[in-house]
């Protein structure tokens, strides 16, 4: 059973804490091209996902496509799996591991 929209709406605001902008520019970094599997193309599906993060937060909430918010749910799972094996012990601010969450919007250093 696939979650209500306002369920999913409700998590990507809490997991998704970066803001467009803020995502762009770190996709743009080599250190965001570094990490995650390839979509077969040379670009890897975080990444890919980042870009699409982008557009989804600066699309009103009414105008989200069926496609929108099946990403979005894709993004939520992707955020709450890869957190629940938590980081490396060392250097978690460069790890793959951070890197990787913030190419699906999520910057684990903004944890309360």
């Amino acid at each position: 059973m696939s979650k209500d929209r306002e369920q999913v709406w409700d998590e990507w605001r809490d997991l998704v804490n970066m803001q467009p902008k803020e995502l762009e520019e770190w996709l743009k970094t080599e250190e965001s091209r570094s990490v995650g599997a390839d979509s077969g193309d040379g670009e890897s599906k975080g990444h890919k996902s980042g870009k699409r993060i982008v557009e989804i937060k600066r699309t009103n909430k009414d105008d989200l496509s069926n496609d929108d918010w099946d990403h979005m749910r894709k993004v939520v799972g992707y955020i709450k799996r890869h957190k629940s094996q938590g980081g490396p012990k060392n250097d978690v601010e460069t790890s793959d591991w951070r890197y990787s969450l913030m190419n699906w919007g999520h910057d684990p250093f903004r944890e309360d």
